[in-house]
């Protein structure tokens, strides 16, 4: 049996926080506002996970009126989501993901963002798929005021 799930995350960018994405501290002059890091990579991730199996949302799982979420590092997060597919009887076939950002370049991070979310996914990075693009001067993310990202997976039942 597979399970199809998409998941998309916006968040906006503000001076005096780090942008962390795909788990993935990159040096730029502003970060992502949110409640957690805000790494929108993996949220999307996480709500493609939960969509897949009809599990709701991040928001639901981790509210952000929660201390106990604030400033958490969304790898941890990522991890407890993919426990509950797994209790669940399924596994991670594969995953492939959108980043939209104008700024910055976003290349040379790709491969680290595949080999942590593939950690946290218990899988192999060649079955993580990211790739970055821009908007060409369009959207939230062409004028410069945020990032979205976007993640569709296959999830596989698991054999026992």
């Amino acid at each position: 049996m597979f399970r199809i799930g998409f998941g998309y995350d916006v968040h906006k960018l503000v001076p005096e926080r780090k942008l962390v994405l795909g788990g993935v501290t990159i040096p730029f002059e502003q970060g992502l506002l949110g409640h957690s890091d805000a790494d929108v990579l993996l949220h999307a991730v996480m709500d493609a996970l939960l969509g897949a199996l009809a599990l709701g949302d991040i928001g639901q799982h981790f509210p952000d009126k929660s201390l106990e979420f604030k400033d958490i590092d969304s790898r941890i997060l990522l991890r407890k989501v993919y426990d509950l597919i797994i209790s669940k009887g399924y596994r991670l076939g594969n995953l492939d993901a959108v980043i939209c950002a104008s700024a910055p370049k976003l290349a040379p991070y790709i491969l680290q963002m595949r080999d942590n979310i593939a950690s946290d996914l218990q899988t192999e990075p060649g079955q993580i798929s990211i790739k970055a693009t821009t908007e060409e001067g369009l959207g939230i993310s062409g004028s410069q005021n945020g990032i979205t990202a976007s993640a569709t997976v296959l999830l596989q039942e698991s054999v026992f």
